[in-house]
């Protein structure tokens, strides 16, 4: 038995993280381009790389426009966005009132990314801090 918290708005299968990322990377695509991608590679049918894609546009992922007798997809929502949603599900999940346990997580998330990462966030925190005061 698992004991991962799911958010079924949001938890996404390995297939269709794939597939997912290959709109980010390429734009609008139709299942049988997704197919070429990544179902080929897999060894999986069209059919199955369509019900990613008809289940990611069911959890409002994905944008698609009716072309001749298929549908072309495109991705509804950016990476950073999704990140975004995520994260900001768990916080309201998890988090206590300070929020001073969350914080610690994301920073030793950062850690983990090495000293770069860590600067980076720095200079995220600077920014955002100096907006406020505009």
């Amino acid at each position: 038995m698992s004991h991962i918290l799911r958010f079924p708005d949001l938890a996404l299968g390995e297939l269709e993280q794939e597939v997912l990322e290959t709109l980010w990377h390429d734009g609008a695509l139709s299942p049988g381009e997704v197919h070429e991608r990544v179902g080929a590679v897999r060894g999986i049918s069209v059919n199955t790389v369509s019900s990613a894609l008809k289940r990611l546009h069911g959890k409002g992922l994905l944008d698609r426009e009716k072309v001749s007798h298929s549908y072309v997809y495109r991705a509804a929502i950016t990476r950073a966005e999704l990140q975004r949603q995520l994260i900001g599900a768990i916080a309201s999940k998890f988090a206590d009132e300070e929020r001073s346990g969350l914080l610690a997580a994301f920073v030793d998330v950062a850690e983990a990314g090495g000293e770069d990462t860590l600067r980076k966030l720095e200079a995220m925190i600077a920014a955002r801090l100096k907006e406020g005061d505009a």
